[in-house]
């Protein structure tokens, strides 16, 4: 009798041990399924690609061409890591004669090293846009063309925009809608027929239509706004960011200050995550002012299944070093982090420098949980 019931009591542990497998192992294979199906793209954005006097002079080469390989030969296997980058073109491809500040126009040499250093997408419109009348306008878009760098915020004429904006971006089985806006120009007329996006509430609210009918995963606007040299948003900026998301706009990307300013990532009553970056300040630029010889580069990672979302993000900082304290013949773009044994003693204590300022702010004003990344580690 006792072998009997053993025997049964085994044989059902036996059928619900199976059953059990059988579930485990459905729930383990229905698991990895949804692994599968989870996509992700990985985006990162750059501030103020600038070129002053003393940039196009260093650049000049005997023959009269220019080159720029220094520029970015320290980040350029970073940023090509990402399934897509993006920056600020602050200057425009007019042409001869090559001027820096206070109207810009950059050697044609100046955008190849930006693409060939993995930019994909390029922001035009800020307060240099029409620093060469149309012709600036025209002809850097043509450029931008020509060398197969997509770009958004200025066009030709309407009928170019009513075409091409909001920009729709796709890559890795995600779909991007883009958006720029700048503050002003400057106080140059936009020259006919050119169009410059202006921060026009009627006109942006618009374009959020546009964009959201367009079926996006995440909607993300480039704004050129703020007061130069400010290391705090305004408040301004603050309400036009809350204004954005209210809209609809994912996420919140700021330049033209030309210092980092905060990075707060906020979380709506959904829980879905929104990051709001005010300023990333300079990127390349001969700007010498102590917070304006650097900037930071911001990523984010987006997943997306059944819902799309910000699963990851961070921020690294860069330092411009200039020929005067290097005495090199051009300007590199320095990762925050790069050894001191391959820097000279006023290029660490400049880095280091604006590093403290950079990390002394963030750590007032940062909110949401974003990290620094340094870069080599």
């Amino acid at each position: 009798m006792l072998s009997l019931l053993a025997t049964i009591l085994l044989a059902g542990w036996g059928t619900c041990g199976l059953s059990a497998c059988r579930g485990d192992r459905q729930a383990q294979q229905e698991h990895e399924v949804a692994a599968d199906t989870t996509r992700r793209i990985t985006l990162l954005f750059a501030g103020d690609l600038m070129q002053h006097i003393t940039q196009i002079n260093a650049a000049r080469m005997p023959d009269g061409s220019y080159n720029y390989d220094s520029y970015f030969e320290n980040v350029q296997e970073y940023v090509k890591g990402f399934d897509l980058a993006f920056a600020n073109l602050e200057v425009t491809l007019g042409g001869r004669p090559y001027t820096g500040y206070p109207t810009f126009s950059a050697p044609d040499e100046f955008l190849t090293a930006i693409r060939d250093a993995g930019f994909d997408v390029l922001a035009t419109a800020n307060n240099h846009s029409c620093d060469r009348g149309r012709r600036g306008i025209e002809r850097t878009i043509l450029m931008l063309d020509s060398l197969g760098v997509t770009h958004l915020g200025t066009y030709a004429d309407t009928l170019q925009r009513e075409r091409n904006y909001p920009l729709i971006v796709e890559k890795g089985g995600f779909r991007l809608a883009l958006l720029n806006y700048t503050y002003g120009t400057n106080g140059l007329p936009i020259p006919r027929p050119n169009v410059v996006n202006l921060i026009d509430r009627r006109q942006m609210e618009q374009d959020i239509r546009k964009a959201k009918s367009m079926k996006p995963d995440a909607i993300i606007a480039i704004m050129h706004w703020g007061i130069e040299y400010a290391m705090v948003p305004n408040a301004a900026q603050r309400e036009l960011a809350n204004w954005l998301f209210a809209q609809g706009v994912d996420h919140v990307i700021g330049g033209h200050p030309h210092v980092v300013q905060p990075v707060e990532v906020h979380t709506d009553a959904q829980g879905r995550r929104h990051m709001l970056v005010y300023s990333l300040g300079n990127y390349i630029s001969n700007q010498m002012m102590e917070n304006s010889d650097g900037g930071m580069v911001v990523s984010m990672t987006l997943e997306k299944d059944s819902t799309v979302r910000l699963a990851d993000c961070d921020y690294s900082l860069c330092w411009v070093s200039r020929p005067v304290v290097s005495h090199r013949k051009n300007h590199r773009l320095l990762p925050v982090g790069y050894p001191d044994s391959l820097m000279n003693a006023e290029e660490r204590r400049l880095m280091n420098r604006f590093a403290t300022n950079a990390r002394t702010l963030f750590g007032k004003y940062n909110s949401g949980g974003i990290k620094e990344h340094i870069f080599n580690q």
